[in-house]
């Protein structure tokens, strides 16, 4: 094996070490206390690494060395140091020991890290077991993420640690179930919306509902340098309101060496925290999301005296809150510029009542791009299909129509779930662009075909998936019968002959 790491030998370390906590504890809580150890120890890494490097740069004077350090990204002090904490693997406490350090972490670096620790107690005895169990997981755990070596220069890439993170993400979602959909949303999907945004240097990118910030670092990877400016040359912005995964995403954004990245905590419907006023909430180039799927009990209760107005189209029904986020995704873009795409369950498309009502005034507002049908058991969680619905509040006045694309039919099946290849994505991203008819995959509704419709944007009322079958010929079918009767028969004559000289 080559002396550097690659994001391959970090992800099957890292999964190995889960080992301790497989069949004891539930995989959507180890999660937490696996990468928030990788993240430790990334950083504890990288500190030893750049401490050496100003030993030598100063000549070992350690005074200039340690004021040197305060300028670096991070402060990690010997007690939340990752090798201080693994020389105290087998302490009767060591379950405290790790909290303590994470807390002096936290203090120690309060503008970047302040709560990210808050969701995962080391020391749990509901979670990890009683005192010697929990110390024996604690310890493997310790001693798992001693063998591998995170220094910069010791790993392949620049991108092989948050790459590596990225891979745990998804094999941690793999593993949760429905409760996956929390906070993870598949690699290629992200990557598709991404590209139907097209983001470019310099714009602001949103994630109402981020999880674990996948989406919007897959969105930041597509920006392409221009003249005159950097590919990095962005800013996101992420809102999350389950505290554990508000976590991953801060780490997530630190080891992709985000720098320019907000992520609040908290419930985006009823207290959004990115606002630019008591009733103005902040605009964005970009919006995108994967949001909880029909989720009940959003907040409807308090949306008729929203600050913000984001429901003046209508209330959504209190038991779905897809277009309460849609919504307010819709209201948090730029007006005459901004970008919305936002993954969603069929439901959406076709329900009626307030869901209809809210519909139909999104598209007599001109602001409906797009409806693009994907293939089912796509997502980790739930094997339902899904659309993508993209907005666009730069529309032309005379451009009234709106693409629908199915790709329903466009994936790889796979033995737990499909996959949405290049190829698939390509197609898809063509028929955009062009925005053109293409039998059995896309169609361009106008206006009054909408309205015809009652504003259902079900996909097979625009596209005709349907294939004809062909033609049978009764008079072959009829001769194939007559040979396959002929063949039974030799072969129930056979049988009894062999039956009769066995004399049974």
């Amino acid at each position: 094996m080559s002396d550097r790491f690659t994001s391959t030998h970090i992800l099957n370390a890292v999964w190995a070490a889960c080992d301790t906590f497989r069949g004891a504890v539930d995989p959507a809580n180890y999660k937490n206390y696996v990468l928030t150890m990788l993240f430790l120890k990334y950083l504890s890494d990288v500190t030893h690494e750049r401490t050496a490097e100003l030993s030598k740069k100063y000549g070992g004077d350690k005074a200039r060395v340690a004021r040197a350090l305060r300028n670096e990204p991070f402060q990690v002090p010997r007690e939340c140091d990752f090798q201080h904490l693994y020389e105290k693997r087998d302490a009767d406490n060591i379950g405290e020991l790790i909290n303590i350090a994470l807390d002096k972490l936290e203090d120690e670096n309060k503008a970047k890290l302040e709560n990210v620790f808050g969701n995962v107690d080391y020391n749990s005895e509901a979670e990890l077991g009683r005192t010697r169990e929990r110390n024996d997981r604690l310890k493997h755990l310790l001693e798992d993420f001693n063998r591998i070596d995170l220094r910069p220069s010791h790993l392949s890439g620049q991108d092989t640690i948050g790459d590596a993170y990225e891979f745990l993400i998804e094999r941690f979602a793999a593993q949760a179930g429905k409760k996956a959909g929390e906070f993870y949303t598949p690699p290629a999907v992200s990557r598709l919306v991404a590209a139907l945004v097209k983001p470019k240097p310099g714009m602001t990118i949103y994630d109402p509902a981020c999880g674990s910030g996948s989406l919007l670092i897959r969105v930041s990877q597509a920006i392409k340098p221009q003249r005159g400016t950097e590919a990095h040359d962005f800013h996101l912005y992420g809102q999350e309101s389950n505290g554990s995964t508000w976590a991953l995403c801060k780490m997530n954004m630190f080891l992709h060496q985000v720098a320019s990245a907000t992520v609040e905590r908290g419930d985006t419907l009823r207290a959004p925290r990115f606002v630019a006023g008591e009733k103005t909430l902040k605009k964005f180039d970009i919006v995108v999301a994967n949001p909880p799927f029909s989720l009940d009990k959003w907040g409807q209760e308090k949306a008729q005296a929203d600050p913000f107005n984001r429901f003046f189209r209508g209330v959504p029904p209190k038991s779905r809150g897809d277009f309460a986020f849609i919504t307010h995704m819709v209201e948090s873009a730029v007006d005459g510029t901004g970008k919305v795409a936002v993954i969603v369950p069929h439901g959406v498309l076709f329900r009626g009542a307030a869901e209809g009502r809210i519909r139909q005034a999104l598209i007599e507002e001109n602001l409906l791009d797009a409806v693009i049908g994907l293939a089912p058991n796509l997502f980790y969680g739930t094997g339902i299909p899904v659309a993508i619905l993209v907005f666009d509040k730069g529309r032309p006045k005379k451009k009234t129509d709106v693409l629908f694309i199915d790709a329903s039919r466009d994936f790889e099946a796979g033995t737990n779930q499909n996959k949405l290849l290049p190829a698939h994505m390509a197609r898809i991203l063509s028929a955009y662009d062009r925005y053109v008819e293409q039998p059995k995959f896309s169609h361009v509704a106008t206006r009054e075909e909408l309205a015809d419709n009652g504003h259902n944007l079900n996909i097979p009322r625009y596209v005709d998936t349907f294939e004809e079958e062909q033609p049978i010929n009764l008079a072959a079918v009829k001769k194939e019968i007559t040979i396959i009767e002929k063949e039974l028969e030799k072969v129930r004559a056979e049988m009894k002959r062999q039956i009769q000289e066995l004399g049974i």
